[in-house]
């Protein structure tokens, strides 16, 4: 039901270099690309961000989330190193979340501008 998500970053071109190597991990690639603004998504832009420069950082509160669909765990798991390597800090390690239900695997970063990002696959039998 959801179209297209839009977040704010403080500086656009560290964020779409950053948003780039990550999302690519999930089949993603930059779409659109205009002043203030860049479109990421498989077929067309679903994510997208948003130039904010008076957007202060992560100061600790929890704000925006999003949950990201992977298709396998290698997905969740290379999401999150690669966010990690770049600078995102790590808000929940990759793995099973039996709180949320039997197969829920996900992991969670926060990127510089404290946007909470989750990625999330349902492990089968199969994988």
């Amino acid at each position: 039901m959801i179209d297209h998500i839009s977040i704010r970053v403080r500086d656009l071109a560290q964020s779409t270099a950053f948003y780039e190597s990550v999302l690519s991990k999930l089949g993603f690639a930059k779409l659109v690309e205009k002043p203030g603004t860049v479109g990421f998504g498989k077929r067309y832009p679903e994510f997208w961000l948003n130039h904010r420069p008076e957007v202060h950082g992560h100061d600790g509160v929890e704000g925006f989330h999003v949950c990201l669909r992977a298709r396998t765990t290698d997905q969740v798991n290379a999401f999150h190193t690669v966010a990690t390597r770049l600078g995102a800090e790590s808000d929940g390690d990759p793995g099973l979340r039996p709180e949320y239900s039997n197969n829920y695997y996900a992991a969670f970063i926060r990127d510089r501008d404290g946007n909470r990002i989750e990625v999330l696959t349902f492990v089968t039998d199969k994988e």
